[in-house]
């Protein structure tokens, strides 16, 4: 079992940028791929971006591409999530999560360990 911590979370005005990371714990994430994961209060959690083990596959929801981009480095154990161009509906509690695979999915279902998130809060 790894465990996650995310940072980065704040308020932020549309159009702006915010950085979330990601520092798991307990084993190398070479092993992990890694997942970005958000929900707002009494909706269901939904996939935000994905990650590779190695780092060579990328996955985005539709209402993130070209604007989110997520990367990893594995030498520090962390994952990031760089958010560009936010918009009010990105606001949401974000969660980092690892996946015992080296394969990408968009299933939360898929991923065994879970952060215990970080708000961000986009204004007008």
């Amino acid at each position: 079992q790894v465990q996650l911590v995310e940072s980065g979370g704040g308020l932020v005005q549309a159009g702006g940028s915010l950085r979330l990371s990601c520092v798991v714990s307990g084993r190398t994430i070479t092993v992990y791929a890694m997942g970005w994961f958000r929900q707002v209060p009494g909706k269901e959690r939904q996939f935000v971006a994905t990650i590779s083990g190695g780092g060579g596959s990328t996955y985005y929801a539709d209402s993130v591409k070209g604007r989110f981009t997520i990367s990893r480095d594995n030498a520090k154990n962390t994952v990031y999530l760089q958010m560009n161009s936010v918009k009010r509906e990105d606001t949401a509690v974000y969660y980092c999560a690892a996946r015992r695979s080296v394969v990408a999915s968009t299933y939360p279902y898929d991923y065994d360990s879970w952060g215990q998130g970080t708000q961000v809060t986009v204004s007008s």
